[in-house]
């Protein structure tokens, strides 16, 4: 589980990406943190996952974190999928031997194995998280933290990872996710926190955060699309 906090009382003339955030999250949930652009999801992921400190307050993370918050972020363009999964796998501590042993079913999940050994810089995108996410996935970490990247994938690869997120949160493990896509969102989450100008405006079932969240996006001018402006989620 973790709990995070966020207080302040500095001068009003700076500006915050977060500012008064507050909540608990319960091990092995699938929470969503929705809210326009700007309004400091991404900032939050990053601090969970330990890439940023906070000016002030805290984020006491329990457990193991493995994050995809830039999908290319970890990836040499001139190495080959093969090689790439042997060098990520080294940055998140995994031998020789393991790499070796989840290479098979980390392919096979990101479905890329025609072009293993091909460089990355000739991948799609949408073929390049894939194999980020399959990478992440396989790993055991407690808390997952995903940002966009499964707006990246294709339809059949979309239902593949909300099987196996799903299969994550049974096994005790949190998630925490990212997407702009309502129905995505409502399939997966247990829970959503909307966030807007830097702070936690509402917290509760992931049904009733949308909806009002809808409500105020399309007040604002937003669309009243099925996608959401901007969304995220946190362990």
């Amino acid at each position: 589980m973790f709990r995070a906090r966020q207080q302040s009382t500095a001068d009003e003339s700076h500006f915050w990406a977060l500012r008064g955030v507050s909540f608990e999250i319960a091990r092995g949930q699938i929470t969503g943190l929705v809210g326009p652009n700007g309004a400091g999801k991404s900032v939050l992921l990053k601090i969970l996952s330990r890439v940023m400190r906070p000016t002030e307050g805290f984020a006491d993370v329990r457990g193991h974190v493995g994050a995809i918050l830039e999908w290319g972020a970890a990836f040499h363009p001139e190495l080959s999928g093969r090689e790439n999964l042997r060098l990520v796998g080294a940055v998140y501590g995994m031998d020789r031997e393991e790499v070796r042993r989840k290479l098979e079913p980390i392919v096979e999940f990101a479905g890329i194995a025609p072009f293993l050994d091909t460089p990355v810089k000739r991948y799609s995108s949408g073929m390049a998280a894939r194999l980020a996410l399959a990478v992440v996935v396989h790993l055991e970490h407690d808390i997952l933290l995903v940002d966009e990247i499964l707006a990246m994938g294709d339809e059949a690869f979309r239902n593949q990872c909300v099987a196996t997120i799903r299969s994550l949160s049974a096994q005790g493990r949190t998630v925490v996710f990212v997407s702009h896509d309502r129905e995505l969102v409502s399939q997966l989450c247990h829970r959503c926190l909307y966030l807007d100008c830097c702070r936690l405006v509402d917290d509760g079932p992931t049904a009733e955060i949308l909806a009002r969240y809808g409500a105020r996006a399309r007040w604002k001018g937003h669309p009243a699309s099925g996608k959401i402006p901007s969304a995220g989620l946190a362990r």
